[in-house]
């Protein structure tokens, strides 16, 4: 069995997110980088994008719904971010991170990285 990952990385999403007033009212960037378990070795043979995990659509789906969540905590949207990418692309394990830069002064980001699912899933 083969786990291989398809990944993403930085990508940036204006979003509300936040437990200050200021922060329920203005958006602010926030970075993600995924990681998805998949099995790349049909899609290799056909060289056909339906037979692979369609990165792009999984950036844009990702777009979408974080555009549109005003969440107060990361680790919410870091949750339902999750769900929603093991949902509705049917994958097994993913790994997630979201970074809220600037957030702390004096350090570059702060966010979460979670896993859920299994690579042995696959």
């Amino acid at each position: 069995m083969a786990t291989d990952i398809i990944y993403l990385n930085d990508l940036k999403i204006e979003t509300i997110i936040g437990i200050f007033d200021w922060e329920r009212r203005v958006k602010q960037t926030i970075s993600i980088d995924v990681e998805m378990a998949t099995d790349i070795r049909h899609a290799a043979a056909t060289d056909a994008i339906e037979d692979t995990l369609d990165y792009k659509a999984v950036a844009k789906r990702l777009i979408d719904f974080v555009a549109n969540s005003e969440f107060q905590l990361v680790e919410t949207l870091a949750e339902r971010s999750a769900e929603l990418l093991r949902e509705e692309f049917a994958i097994s394990w993913v790994k997630l991170r979201i970074n809220k830069t600037g957030a702390i002064r004096g350090a570059r980001d702060v966010g979460v990285l979670i896993e859920r699912g299994s690579q042995q899933d696959q």
